[in-house]
Parts: structure tokens; sequence; C-alpha cells
């Protein structure tokens, strides 16, 4: 009955990330890259910034990989349509066994349109059509299963008027196109369920990161009750320090995107070490005091 106390870690395995897929494996991750003072982020100007060449495809295309691909779509294929809209070809294999429940698909439906998103739980129990109590053991469950994680909201002293609700993502975004039966023309034509897409698989490329970074980052995210500041993801580091983030389904992010992070980093000060805006292009280049916008490319290049 060894404890293995010291010697033994828990790690979650989270689905493939991009980096993994194209075998670059080795070196830090984006929070750890952004948290030195001797990297590239700290020096815009340096020529070992990332960047997402130009080519004959559009800055999408370069910078962020068909949302649609993997389970749901036909990797590569411009405007192809689901492969398969069948429960039990797109859902991992213990769920296909309970989908049987009353309301279980429908509850995840919901989840899925709702990705990324702070959404009141009546909200999504109600277009589920089941009760809270059931809802509740659904979310339990595919949160066991490592398809839904909740992200829980940051709080600070100095920050008094920040919501305590949890951030609901489905883990990999393929499951949500597939799911919700969507195609990439789909996507791109509502930018609001674009902008959750991107939200998702962003998180889903850095949560397993975070799991192995030295930094041992806790994952946050961050909306002021009034609505007027909020920030997709932010990761407090052990001392105490914070890397912030904001994703843009955007090819060219201005300072008008990054006035969350600026504002984040007026309030909380030294502990602030650097913002970020992932967006859609090819290229990084600074924003503002500490605040750069890096090509979502980065998080494998």
């Amino acid at each position: 009955m060894w404890s293995g106390i010291g010697r033994v870690v828990n790690l979650t395995m989270y689905g493939l990330t991009v980096r993994e897929t194209m075998e670059r494996r080795e070196g830090p991750g984006i929070l750890d890259r952004l948290s030195s003072a001797a990297t590239w982020v700290h020096s815009p100007s340096h020529t070992t910034l990332p960047t997402c060449a130009a080519t004959s495809i559009s800055p999408y295309e370069e910078a962020f990989p068909n949302p649609c691909s993997g389970l749901a779509m036909r990797p590569g294929r411009r405007g192809s349509r689901p492969t398969s809209t069948n429960w039990s070809a797109v859902m991992p294999r213990p769920l296909t066994a309970l989908a049987t429940l009353p309301g279980l698909r429908r509850y995840f439906e919901a989840l899925c349109v709702n990705t990324a998103g702070i959404v009141e739980d009546k909200t999504v129990y109600d277009a589920a059509g089941i009760s809270r109590m059931t809802a509740g053991a659904y979310e339990r469950l595919l949160s066991d299963l490592f398809v839904f994680e909740a992200l829980p909201a940051w709080s600070n002293n100095r920050l008094s008027r920040l919501v305590k609700s949890s951030k609901r993502h489905i883990t990999d975004p393929s499951l949500v196109t597939a799911a919700l039966r969507l195609d990439e023309r789909g996507i791109l034509r509502d930018g609001n369920l674009l902008g959750r897409i991107i939200d998702t698989f962003v998180l889903s490329q850095i949560r397993p990161e975070a799991q192995l970074s030295p930094l041992r980052p806790r994952l946050h995210h961050l909306r002021e009750k009034d609505g007027r500041h909020e920030i997709d993801l932010l990761a407090e580091l052990a001392g105490g320090d914070v890397i912030a983030i904001e994703i843009k389904a955007s090819a060219s992010p201005s300072a008008s995107d990054a006035r969350h992070l600026a504002w984040l980093r007026d309030r909380v000060g030294p502990r602030f070490l650097v913002g970020a805006v992932l967006h859609t292009g090819p290229r990084p280049f600074a924003l503002s005091e500490r605040i750069f916008a890096l090509p979502i490319c980065s998080l494998w290049h």
C-alpha cells in the first residue's frame, strides 16, 4: 500500500494538440514563453518571433486550421460536409453507452451551443427539457468523461466586481461541430459561433501544456459583473503573477482589442507579467506596454 508521495504525479490526459501532431513536442509551451523576460515576447523586433509565413491561402487558414477538421470534417476540404452526424460516431465510447439517458444528447448540444460562454444554468437545462437536478448529474458525468470542463472565474482583492460563475467549455471543438452538424461555411457566417469555436480551440491547445508547465499555472477567466471588462483566459502562476490572453477572430487586431488587457495591467500592476491577443493573422506585433498581438499559430510554432 505504498502511497507514492513525492514520486508519483497525476496528469490529466487531454486530446492531442496541433503541436503534438506536428511532432513539435520539445521546448517550452506558450505560457512558459510568455512568462520569461528573456524570450521573444518581450522583444517584439527579435528575429525569432514566430510567424505564419505568407502563402496563397488566407491568413485565417494559415493561422487557424479548419476548425471543423477532425471528427466532424474531412480534413483539408473546404466546404465539405460532416462525415457523420450519428451520435455514436462522434462521441467518446463511454458516452455513447449512456446516450439513452433522457435528455443527455439535448443537454450536450445545449452545452455545445454555449461553449466558451457564461450562461445561466436554467437557460441550458430548459433548452434540453430536463430538470435542474438532472442537468447537474449530466454535467458531472460529462466532466468525469473529460468531454466538458468548467473554466473557473478569477478573483482578486483589488477587483471587487468580478463574476464568480465558471465558463463552460467543451474540451474538443470538433465535438461541437459534429454534435451541431456544422460545416466550415456554417461557422464562418455566424460571428458569435466562430468566436466560440476559436476560443474553445485555443483553450484545447493551452490546457494540456498547463499540466506540464513548471510554472504550475491555474487557468481562469475574468469578467466584471456589469460586463464592462472581460478576459478570455487568465493564467495565474505559482507566485501570484498573471498572464492574460484575449482570443479574437480577427486577422488584424488593434489596440482596441487589447483594452481589457490594458485595464487589468493598470489595475494589478507588477503582477501582470504580459498580455497577448491571439488572432487569426500571420504576424506578431506590439500593441502596448507588455501587451502583444500573436498569431494563433504561435501555439505550435
